[in-house]
């Protein structure tokens, strides 16, 4: 046998890569690896990305930087296991950063994600799976990414796992998508409620605290109240409230409840539990200002139903709200207040806040805190409002100087509660007189000029209940209030300009405020607002007739109209017929213009310096035109104090609340006065005075026109007027049968203006002349009515009215409602009723006087 060779070893293949162990420094490397197509290599540069990722933020937007997330994304369908767990751990850490997150959005990955958590894959894919979710979860386009591919089943499944990771990213996710109110509808039909509720029995805070926000969120929708009311959710929520070692859920449980107690059986179920005195017990007795002021908020929003309210005041709900008034905490103090507000819709909690609750709001007035001061004013405005014990209450707590205060606030809502606080009071004249003291008209002013409409509202409405009388009225205007007024009538909003209107109205009562209300455009503005149908209400109607009716010139100028209601007082003035729109000057501007070739204006005065004698009875009554003023003075003297007793008891007549004196003196004396004046004169004495009334009619103009503009102003005297007043007092007033009256008043103003014309001798009887006349001796256009010796129809028809045919009318004869005296063209017509008696046609009863 031959010796045996030993065979040589072949050599490996040469297309087979011997095995390399590497060690990589560089994150680019390991990025670089994951293009392998190795699992072993994946799965390893998975792991060593995982945990570079984990060490900070920094790193996770290195592994951006490096494209690491692209070719991770395609890993989540890897065939391997430990691959697919180990990319998806990556993106549970990595899409915390939201760079990546918009890239994960932009690469549509949410259906790998989602696919994760299918019930077949390992806890720890879930863990980092629902991870990823909860992350992308935080931005609105990854919520609805998420709902669009059905990632709410799986989610919620997820929240029995066994894992309390899986739960806390679950419900985290969860809480995310319910904001949105699809989400939260879809909720409802995965019957998820449930296994939220269980989640609350976990031994971890943090998913009890996910559990309960996430109650919070859906028990907005009534559905989910329902649902949580019939799986015993109640329960679970007093019994943490009942827990003091979970004092840190409280505030959130409170949350949940106070969503709960909206729904109607739900409160009468806690009620009827005994859980309703637990709760008002544990929010009275708690130390905690968040819990207390979460309690304040259930009760809040609960008691905006009738009927939890009633149920609220049997328990009793009233103490807990005042105990918690005398919080430290202001935003319990606000909860507190808030609360009284909705509370006090119900008429027995609103009594029992009458002694307890109304001090403690009234002091929370004080505090340094804007939104405590807001809160506690609107508590009073509803305590207040059509309530005058409460009313009173706030008064006498003193609450009348910091609620004019706050009229400066900085806050609107303050401004306006503390307004309809005020409003509420000034119903009471008591109550009125002590705000109007506290000098509310100037505090008024800068709500007047706010630009919220709640605020103007609320100051225009205040406007209307504290300006009720001259002083008030008067402080108005000189403080600069009328004017931003008048400019609410133009506000777009309606109610607005209802209180605007209603404010001008009041206003309105006494005829100086009324003509400067319409200087400043109020009678045009409303003018216009009332053509619109959509515009215009009831006061802004009312207060149109309010200022014309309290400036009678304005509206006999513009209507040649004036109602039996008109009582025409001293100073009243007929221009003359003018368009709409076209502003009519003053008495005191007029006067002071030199004579024109425009038409006389007629005025009515019956004002005089001269005191009356102790008695008339042989005095002459037929004084005529021609006679002399001396004749007549004695006459015009005794008329006086009758005169303007007269002229002040007109039925609605403006001057009632006026006290202004005539040319500096009272026009009134009293009557030991004038008994002791008239017995001193004797015949030279009269012959005295008869000189000085003479003097007196001479120097009458420059009082008109000539006086120092330095000195007050008054309109010129109407002596003869004064005597025409008397002498139909005395003489046709007493006549019984009203068409001998009117026919006796009708000679005798036609007497006084130049007795009966015709009409064919109308031209030769020259009243232009005699008016030119007068416009020269009085240097004006203003000519007193009395001093017209030859009057054609309107002279007259403006006398007839004037010397208390109007007034006789009314007092004796209770003039039918409608009643009106109107003047137009050559005819003057006396409405009475439904009787319509014109002068022209009334020829054979009143003889031609009147033409």
């Amino acid at each position: 046998m031959g010796k045996k060779i030993k065979k040589e070893a072949e050599p490996p293949p040469k297309d087979v890569f011997d095995p390399l162990t590497i060690e990589s420094k560089k994150a680019a490397t390991v990025v670089l690896m994951l293009n392998s197509p190795e699992e072993e290599i994946l799965a390893k540069a998975c792991e060593a990305i995982y945990r570079f990722a984990l060490k900070g933020e920094e790193n996770k937007a290195t592994l951006l930087e490096l494209g690491a997330v692209e070719p991770l994304t395609k890993l989540l369908t890897h065939e391997d296991k430990i691959v697919r767990r180990n990319a998806t751990m990556i993106f549970g850490i990595l899409a915390s950063n939201n760079d990546v997150k918009k890239l994960l959005r932009e690469l549509d990955v949410m259906n790998s994600i989602i696919a994760q958590l299918a019930p077949e894959e390992e806890v720890v894919i879930h863990e980092f799976a629902s991870l990823c979710l909860a992350n992308m979860s935080a931005e609105y386009t990854g919520k609805v990414q998420i709902f669009e591919h059905g990632g709410l089943e799986p989610l919620i499944r997820l929240l029995a796992s066994p894992d309390p990771d899986v739960k806390k990213n679950s419900i985290e996710c969860i809480y995310n998508l319910v904001q949105d109110f699809q989400c939260r509808a879809t909720l409802q039909e995965l019957n998820a409620v449930p296994p939220i509720l269980d989640l609350l029995k976990s031994e971890y805070p943090i998913i009890q605290l996910l559990a309960l926000k996430t109650l919070g969120v859906i028990t907005n929708d009534k559905e989910a109240r329902a649902m949580l009311r019939d799986n015993q959710g109640m329960d679970h929520l007093i019994k943490i409230l009942e827990t003091k070692e979970l004092n840190d859920l409280h505030i959130e449980a409170l949350s949940v409840i106070a969503n709960c107690l909206e729904d109607m059986d739900t409160l009468v179920l806690i009620q009827q539990t005994g859980g309703l005195k637990k709760l008002l017990s544990f929010a009275e007795n708690s130390t905690i200002p968040d819990i207390q002021k979460n309690a304040a908020k259930a009760i809040t929003k609960a008691a905006y139903d009738p009927e939890n309210r009633k149920l609220f005041h049997e328990q009793e709900v009233e103490k807990c709200l005042v105990a918690l008034l005398g919080s430290e905490n202001d935003g319990t103090k606000i909860a507190a207040s808030q609360a009284i507000s909705v509370m006090c819709e119900n008429s027995g909690s609103k009594e029992f806040f009458n002694n307890q609750g109304i001090p403690q709001l009234i002091q929370s007035l004080r505090s340094d805190s804007e939104e405590v001061r807001e809160a506690a004013a609107l508590a009073l405005a509803n305590l207040t409002t059509c309530n005058t014990a409460n009313a009173n209450a706030a008064a006498e707590a003193d609450g009348i100087d910091p609620l004019i205060n706050m009229l400066s606030s900085k806050r609107d809502g303050a401004i306006s509660n503390a307004a309809t606080v005020l409003a509420n009071m000034a119903m009471q004249e008591p109550l009125r007189v002590s705000i109007q003291n506290h000098d509310v008209m100037h505090a008024l002013i800068s709500p007047l000029h706010s630009a919220n409409t709640n605020v103007q509202s609320k100051a225009a409405l205040m406007v209307a209940a504290t300006a009720c009388d001259v002083e008030a009225r008067t402080e108005l205007r000189n403080s600069g209030g009328l004017e931003p007024l008048v400019e609410l009538l133009r506000s777009k909003n309606a109610e607005v300009r209802r209180h605007a209107s209603w404010a001008v109205m009041v206003c309105a009562n006494d005829e100086l405020m009324a003509v400067e209300l319409c200087r400043l455009g109020a009678l045009d503005i409303l003018e216009e607002v009332n053509l619109s149908v959509s515009r215009k209400n009831k006061f802004s109607e009312a207060a149109y007739n309010k200022l014309l009716n309290n400036y009678l010139s304005l509206k006999y100028s513009l209507t040649g109209y004036l109602s039996s209601s008109n009582i025409i007082s001293d100073g009243f003035y007929d221009y003359g017929q003018i368009n709409p729109g076209t502003k009519l000057l003053p008495l005191k501007d007029l006067c002071l213009q030199e004579p024109s070739d425009l038409r006389a204006v007629l005025l009515v005065n019956s004002k005089s310096d001269v005191s009356p004698p102790p008695s008339m009875e042989d005095k002459s009554s037929d004084i005529g035109y021609g006679r002399s003023i001396s004749s007549s003075s004695s006459l015009r003297r005794a008329s006086k104090e009758k005169t303007n007793f007269h002229f002040s008891t007109g039925f609605g007549s403006p001057t009632e609340d006026k006290s202004e004196p005539t040319s500096g003196r009272n026009t009134a004396l009293s009557k030991s006065t004038t008994k002791e004046k008239g017995s001193r004169k004797g015949r030279g004495k009269r012959e005295e005075e008869k000189v000085k009334e003479e003097e007196e009619v001479a120097t009458a103009p420059k009082l008109a026109g000539e006086g120092s503009p330095d000195k007050e102003w008054y309109p010129p005297s109407d002596p003869d007027f004064c005597v025409y007043v008397y002498e139909v007092t005395k003489s046709i007033f007493p006549i019984t049968n009203i068409k001998e009256q009117i026919e006796a008043l009708a000679k005798y103003v036609a007497e006084k203006m130049g007795g009966k014309v015709s009409k064919e001798k109308l031209h030769d009887f020259s009243w232009e002349l005699h008016i030119s006349e007068l416009k020269f001796q009085l240097k004006s256009n203003v000519i007193p009515i009395g001093l017209i010796k030859k009057g054609i129809f309107y002279h007259r028809a403006l006398l007839f009215k004037q010397t208390t045919l109007f007034r006789t009318l009314q007092r004796r004869w209770r003039l039918p409602a409608g009643s009106s005296f109107n003047s137009v063209g050559c005819s003057i017509t006396l409405r009475l009723g439904t009787q319509t008696l014109t002068i022209d046609s009334l020829a054979s009863t009143l003889g031609h006087h009147l033409r």
